[in-house]
Order: C-alpha cells, then structure tokens, then sequence
C-alpha cells in the first residue's frame, strides 16, 4: 500500500522531527554515512569530514571505493555488522530504500534522510518498519557545534517556523 498516492506532496504529509528524534539520533551511537564519495567537493563527502570533525563516530559507506579520506569504507550498512546505531542517508532518493532494506536487516531504527535523498516509497519503507526517521533538516544544522553556513541556516530557519521542537 502506497501512503502517498501523490507523490509531489508527499512531502507535507511527512512528519516534522520533533528535538528529542534529533537528540535519539545522536545519541544512540555510531553513524553510518550511506552516500559518502571521495569528491571532496560533494556534500556527503563534506558531511562526512564534518561529523567526525566534531567527534561523531561514523562509518562511510559507499559501494564503489575501499576508502574515504583514508578510511576503510564499507560497501553496505549492513557490512557494518552492529557496529552502527543510526543512517545518515546522502543518496539519490532511488537509492534509499536499498539503504533502509539493508538498515533494517541490521536492525538499525534511526535514519536521517538528509534533504534531497527521501522518495514516497523510502517514507512508507519507514512507516512500515517502524523506523524513527527525520526528514527536512540538515543534519548539520543539528551537529554541535554549528558554525559557519549552517549556523545562518538554522537561524533563518528558526524565523520561519521550520525548526523542530520539543
């Protein structure tokens, strides 16, 4: 069964992530960063550097390299054989639900869709497995400490109603 019949509003029937999912999925553990490249200049890549920068344990993973940024990289979540908590996803929305499959396999509940990579079908994949997922946030906004860009993103966001909250 499709939740979202329409996908072009599929969006605005997602729920808003509340601070206490952003603070479940920091604090569960390790990381998983699915959709991590070795292009520096890419936004996985970027995030990547980023959370383990401010002492997130994370794991890259990324089907088509060995190593990230001298790394070991794992070609699936579920490589990663309970070493992970919570999925970072920095994928093409048609690759999400490879990445949910593979999570749930693992047993891992908390997914972060970083803007961008969520479909309808990756949506209800979570609905339907009961996964705790967060949807419309950029994670670092979210990743303290936050400074720079992301700073004047979340505030900018905070102004428009667009923040979560408790």
């Amino acid at each position: 069964m499709n939740d979202f019949p329409n996908p072009k509003n599929f969006k605005e029937r997602t729920k808003m992530a509340s601070l206490q999912d952003i603070q479940a999925f920091f604090s569960a553990g390790a990381i998983a960063v699915a959709g991590v490249s070795k292009d520096t200049k890419k936004f996985g890549s970027s995030v990547y550097k980023t959370l383990k920068e401010r002492g997130k344990k994370v794991f890259p993973v990324n089907n088509t390299t060995d190593t990230i940024q001298g790394d070991a990289c794992y070609p699936s979540v579920s490589a990663l054989k309970n070493q992970v908590a919570s999925v970072l996803l920095v994928v093409q929305p048609k690759s999400a639900l490879q990445v949910l499959t593979d999570a749930a396999e693992a047993n891992i509940k908390n997914i972060w869709f970083q803007p961008g990579s969520e479909s309808p079908e990756a949506i209800n994949y979570c609905h339907q497995h009961n996964m705790n997922y967060i949807t419309g946030q950029c994670i670092l906004m979210h990743a303290e400490p936050v400074n720079s860009m992301h700073k004047v993103h979340r505030f900018i966001t905070k102004l428009t109603g667009k923040y979560p909250r408790k």
